[in-house]
């Protein structure tokens, strides 16, 4: 969570570029109890009118609390006199408030120093799992089969698993593996703030076929909107410190769920199909990846049903968005088949060709890239669980 400690009308809206969604607050004292109120607050930015003396003994008391915490001063001048104070009282960085790119710049760099400290110091800002979000911004290539079966696949190989439904208005996981969730990603918005390991297991929906567990959409489309970026974020940092893997679904678009989402993520997994719409859009989104910041070196680029003869090849693909193809998955009706039984695929037929390739990319591109050892799945037989 970032906590603004502004005064200025508007202050909120004017930072919302470089922030986000924040926490506004009006006082040394308020932002103090934030603070005891919610571990896992890791940013604190102080707006240009606070005093600099007030904001200095703030950074002063919290430092010696609660080292991993950033604070970054706003000035509307920027003077040596100001910049020697608040770097000796513990302030990170001094931005000039008008300068929306440069604060952007700061926050992610205190973010990355705040998961180093928090490492070293065994806070729990750090998550031990890691979250990896699925996304393309079109429609219709595959994006929810893939994380079903992704998600299953991990579970079966005995890592504890989370399945994330982020397509808060019109998600499709729990209908795609015939789950009946109580309870969905909107019921975290009562626990925003006291989010815990708890708290998260009473929103799970369990998979009794794979031992997958499940974080479902709200059925209503209309809940979406009572969901804050900041909830998304609390949701996923919890549950990374619950599971090995989060795997996130999510919706066709960059909603600001979804960044929150690619903020926290350690891997971003794209999809593209062979149509010039998907190949635009992908070209599109890691555009925009670059433009906020992610690393080139956190994605994974699949292409969807890669064997299609549409005159598209993959090479084409390839030249179209200056990036390489690591795994390409192939076309097959047995695909909308297991999806209409509600049966993921890697689970009712593990040699499909299909299932062949997403465990391709779930052991060598996922668990690989962090160094987990990759071991054949434990598979029990379908009947032998329905029967019991």
């Amino acid at each position: 969570m970032t906590i603004l400690w502004d005064n200025e009308p508007g202050a909120q809206d004017r930072y919302h570029f470089a922030l986000g969604e924040v926490l506004l607050l009006g006082s040394a004292p308020l932002v103090h109890r934030a603070l005891d109120d919610d571990p896992h607050a890791d940013l604190v930015v102080i707006g240009a009118q606070v005093n600099i003396d007030e904001a200095s003994l703030l950074v002063e008391s919290v430092r010696a609390e609660r080292p991993a915490v950033g604070f970054i001063l706003l000035r509307h001048r920027l003077d040596v006199t100001t910049m020697g104070q608040a770097l000796r009282s513990g302030f990170r960085e001094v931005i000039a408030s008008d300068d929306a790119p440069a604060l952007s710049d700061a926050v992610r760099r205190s973010r990355d120093l705040t998961a180093k400290l928090a490492g070293h110091h065994g806070g729990t800002a750090v998550p031990q799992g890691r979250i990896v979000t699925v996304f393309s911004a079109k429609g219709g290539v595959g994006k929810t089969t893939m994380s079903t079966n992704l998600a299953t696949h991990l579970a079966l190989c005995g890592l504890r698993t989370l399945l994330v439904d982020l397509d808060l208005s019109f998600g499709d996981v729990a209908i795609s593996m015939q789950l009946i969730p109580t309870s969905s990603v909107h019921d975290a918005v009562a626990m925003h703030g006291h989010l815990d390991a708890e708290g998260l297991a009473q929103l799970v929906t369990h998979h009794q076929a794979s031992g997958l567990d499940v974080v479902a959409a709200p059925t209503d489309p209309s809940l979406a909107d009572r969901i804050s970026a900041p909830v998304v974020t609390e949701l996923l940092r919890v549950a990374a410190g619950a599971y090995d893997y989060v795997i996130v679904d999510t919706p066709p678009s960059f909603t600001e769920h979804v960044l929150a989402a690619c903020d926290v993520s350690s891997l971003l997994v794209l999809i593209a199909t062979l149509d010039i719409p998907a190949v635009k859009n992908l070209k599109l989104a890691l555009e925009t990846l670059d433009a906020l910041g992610s690393p080139r070196d956190s994605r994974v680029i699949v292409l969807n049903r890669a064997d299609v003869k549409v005159g598209l090849r993959p090479e084409d693909v390839v030249q179209a968005i200056g990036a390489p193809i690591a795994v390409s998955v192939p076309a097959s009706t047995s695909v909308p088949a297991s999806v209409n039984r509600g049966v993921p695929l890697v689970l009712e037929s593990p040699r499909d060709p299909v299932s062949v390739a997403l465990r391709e990319i779930a052991d060598t591109h996922i668990r690989g890239r962090f160094g987990g050892p990759v071991e054949e799945p434990h598979r029990r037989s379908l009947f032998s669980r329905r029967s019991r």
